[in-house]
């Protein structure tokens, strides 16, 4: 069964646009699929959507480390040469990754992704695949 997922690329394009120096903004499920994107092309949309899904996994692995830790990553932040990268979870199975370039507002930048989550968050998820026919 195919699902019908509202487009979500205008609402990524007021996230980049809204704070100066932002690159890319991916929207990804839980196994590193591409669900929407701004500002970058398809193969870069889908490596970067591959790579989150690796560091969300390992992001929650170290969560559960925490005695009180439900073991569910919420945000991670990368420093780069050049920039950073924000992977934020944006529902259930669903994630919104961000990449920037190093002068941008680290403040306003998460703001931006917490407020876009908080606003549609709903429809970011992302429901788990199950294998054979639908029934």
């Amino acid at each position: 069964m195919i699902q019908h997922r509202p487009n979500l690329d205008w609402m990524l394009k007021d996230l980049a646009e809204s704070v100066p120096q932002t690159r890319h903004v991916v929207v990804l499920s839980a196994d590193g699929l591409r669900m929407g994107a701004h500002g970058t092309d398809t193969d870069t949309a889908d490596r970067l959507a591959a790579a989150c899904a690796g560091l969300q996994s390992l992001a929650g692995a170290v969560a559960a480390e925490l005695p009180h830790s439900d073991g569910q990553m919420r945000m991670v932040v990368i420093e780069l040469d050049g920039g950073f990268f924000y992977l934020m979870a944006a529902g259930a199975g669903a994630y919104l990754a961000v990449l920037t370039d190093e002068g941008v507002d680290a403040g306003l930048i998460g703001a931006r992704m917490r407020d876009l989550v908080a606003r549609i968050g709903q429809h970011l998820t992302s429901p788990p695949r199950h294998d054979g026919p639908a029934a």
